[in-house]
């Protein structure tokens, strides 16, 4: 096989997985409306000469959040500085990050509701009047000195916007964006861009294949696309449909995206609990899982999909959902059916 220009085989998985990454507002597929709103804040902003305002984006993992401002920063010519709200631990590490910007520069922070609440406050008139107030001293000593800080414009992402105070996300004036799920087309459509950076040919059958098992989300149908490689690789099959199954099931991964704890989660409450209503920290028990991921990391797709269905007495699997793991319903069920 011979090696593609655009991924030398020399590069490591984190590089790989930037590669992937779009580089130009042209590759980025989906989300139109946030992308034409977009557009025409940064070119307006631009067309005044003035920095773009700030700028929110949340909804759940691997929907684009960071792949888009690294297209923002692109667009308007500037240097991104990436961190985290994890990363920022104290009001010092925050104005290191700020009084290192250069004029134009975006800041991105990733999962900024992990802010702590302390650093939060100095952040509102970094924002408002690019100016940062530090407090020297303690005590009746204490006195507060303000720096000018240069234009630039904020990015955050997260996936918790409940999570954050109502001040900070009002302070966002460029506007606050919700990226949504895609659709299996536009899932097919990325994943032919990156198998042709990944230098292996997939065909209409098998692009669209993972597309219904990715949950419809592009990181995941990456991960499932470079997975099913490594499958035919070492196998010594070519990539086709028939690999890609076998490739999905050895990864446990169905036909609609639910993989083995989905799976379970279903028919524990289907066969041991009649259906349900049955309360999440009994799930959790029944299945030696922790709460949280069950509820965090499981559930939304399950009753995004359709086959669960959360009540204030508890979770109930639905009609659907008996119909996929192949379970009859109860007759106390099938009444309501």
């Amino acid at each position: 096989m011979v090696p593609s220009p655009h991924t030398p085989p020399s590069k490591s998985p984190r590089s790989l997985d930037q590669a992937l990454r779009p580089s130009i507002w042209g590759e980025y597929v989906g989300q139109t409306t946030i992308k034409e709103n977009l557009r025409i804040l940064l070119q307006a902003a631009k067309g005044r000469s003035q920095q773009s305002e700030h700028i929110l984006l949340y909804g759940p993992p691997g929907l684009g959040k960071t792949t888009l401002a690294h297209l923002i920063s692109k667009e308007v010519g500037a240097s991104l500085r990436s961190t985290s709200g994890p990363a920022i631990e104290r009001v010092g590490d925050l104005a290191s990050i700020l009084t290192n910007l250069s004029p134009g520069d975006v800041l991105f922070i990733d999962e900024i509701h992990r802010l702590n609440r302390m650093i939060e406050e100095v952040l509102y008139p970094a924002m408002e009047a690019g100016v940062l107030d530090i407090v020297i001293g303690k005590g009746p000593a204490a006195r507060t000195v303000q720096l000018e800080l240069p234009p630039f414009t904020l990015i955050a992402a997260t996936t918790r916007i409940s999570l954050l105070s109502a001040p900070l996300r009002s302070r966002f004036s460029g506007g606050t964006f919700r990226l949504a799920y895609y659709s299996d087309k536009e899932i097919a459509e990325i994943l032919r861009r990156s198998a042709k950076i990944l230098d292996i040919a997939v065909d209409e059958e098998s692009s669209m294949e993972i597309a219904r098992r990715s949950r419809a989300t592009p990181r995941t149908a990456n991960y499932l696309l470079k997975r099913a490689r490594d499958f035919a690789e070492v196998s010594g099959e070519p990539l086709n449909i028939k690999t890609i199954k076998k490739a999905l099931a050895l990864l446990e991964i169905d036909e609609i995206g639910l993989n083995q704890t989905d799976r379970d989660i279903l028919s524990t409450i289907a066969e041991k609990f009649n259906g349900g209503p049955v309360g999440l920290k009994t799930i959790a028990a029944a299945l030696s899982e922790e709460e949280a991921t069950i509820e965090e990391v499981n559930e939304p797709y399950l009753i995004q999909a359709g086959l669960l269905e959360r009540t204030p007495r508890g979770r109930i699997v639905t009609p659907k959902g008996y119909e996929h793991i192949g379970v009859e319903p109860p007759r106390s069920q099938k009444t309501l059916i």
